[in-house]
């Protein structure tokens, strides 16, 4: 990806695109929800007056300012350990621009783009942002895919169900293996150069790869690998203070985020063990990775209550679920679309 190329001219994603999305978004997340009162919640919602009492408004909040200002400085110190330096304002527009990308594509493949456009806009190169947006959500991933096979295998909620079983087993075994591949990428990218071209040649010979393309995609994806492992190291290489803040916000990012059911959980009057409510949303949030849909909706829901109907009452399930989505990203989704349109306006009157 060239560095120069202009990009000031380019929107992260058309109007009618993300309008289709987000009606998608919004009818997955009904459909979930309804998968739960329908096979966990018996059928049952009412509303609680607790969660809205001072006392855990005050507690939410705090909780919610340490989530966005964690998830924040997390990019800045990747960002600083890079060489790049942005106001902590534009920082902090790009989290809620981001939370709004992310959760209106699938597989948040737009959160990625829109980043790499916004941060491209205020002076960063498109290769180090990419590189910088790339490395949080590895750092990111590393965290979540690192603890799930020790929750699925040591909580006691898992136990008996059909997870913890060969499957789990499996699971764990799988996490290991791209973990591995995560450190090889890293580390030791030239040992994946020669079986990718080895691929890209057997495709050639059976002719799913015209000679053009064949050379263009050898060119590129050692280009790109090289790129990513040299901007890695780069990163490697940079202040040991921004490199270790960029992992201890990433953790306290993590950390407040998986914490939200807990607190929600503790504020209806439950007697909350939170390592096991911490450890079920870890690998909640380990399969909403995997989820096709737009910001995982459906999914999410779908899995967060059945994971949590255990724990909570029919009546309160559903409850927990909408106002653990509401704080992580519908809040942060409806920022993220003001931002970008107040971006947009001022981005049409300077070229005007």
């Amino acid at each position: 990806m060239n560095d120069h190329i202009n990009t000031n001219d380019q929107h992260p994603a058309s109007a009618k695109r993300l309008a289709l999305f987000s009606l998608l978004f919004i009818a997955l997340t009904a459909a979930g929800l309804y998968a739960v009162y329908d096979q966990f919640a018996g059928q049952n919602i009412s509303f609680d007056t607790r969660l809205i009492a001072p006392q855990t408004l005050t507690a939410l909040t705090g909780l919610m300012l340490v989530y966005f200002v964690s998830d924040g400085l997390r990019l800045h110190f990747t960002l600083r350990a890079l060489g790049h330096h942005l106001s902590f304002p534009v920082i902090f527009r790009l989290v809620f621009i981001n939370l709004f990308f992310s959760n209106v594509t699938p597989m948040a493949t737009g959160g990625g783009f829109a980043q790499i456009w916004y941060l491209h806009r205020h002076g960063v190169p498109v290769g180090r942002a990419t590189a910088a947006t790339t490395i949080r959500t590895v750092l990111a991933v590393l965290f979540i895919f690192s603890l799930t096979p020790v929750f699925l295998l040591t909580l006691d909620a898992f136990n008996g169900q059909s997870i913890t079983g060969d499957l789990g087993l499996t699971l764990a075994i799988f996490i290991l293996i791209y973990l591995g591949f995560f450190v090889i990428l890293l580390f030791r990218t030239r040992w994946l150069i020669g079986p990718l071209s080895g691929l890209l040649r057997a495709l050639n010979r059976w002719k799913l790869l015209t000679d053009i393309r064949h050379m263009h995609w050898q060119f590129k994806a050692k280009r790109e690998m090289l790129r990513f492992s040299h901007s890695f190291g780069d990163y490697l290489q940079g202040r040991p203070l921004f490199v270790m803040l960029s992992v201890l916000f990433t953790a306290i990012f993590l950390l407040s985020l998986f914490s939200f059911p807990a607190l929600l959980i503790h504020s209806l009057g439950y007697d909350v063990d939170y390592l096991m409510s911490l450890g079920l949303l870890v690998v909640t949030t380990f399969i909403m990775y995997f989820s096709p849909t737009p910001g995982a909706s459906g999914i999410s829901e779908g899995v967060f209550g059945s994971f949590f109907s255990g724990i909570l009452s029919g009546s309160h399930l559903i409850l927990v679920i909408v106002s653990w989505r509401l704080l992580t990203i519908y809040l942060g989704m409806f920022i993220g679309l003001a931002v970008l349109q107040k971006e947009l306006i001022k981005r049409r009157r300077k070229s005007g």
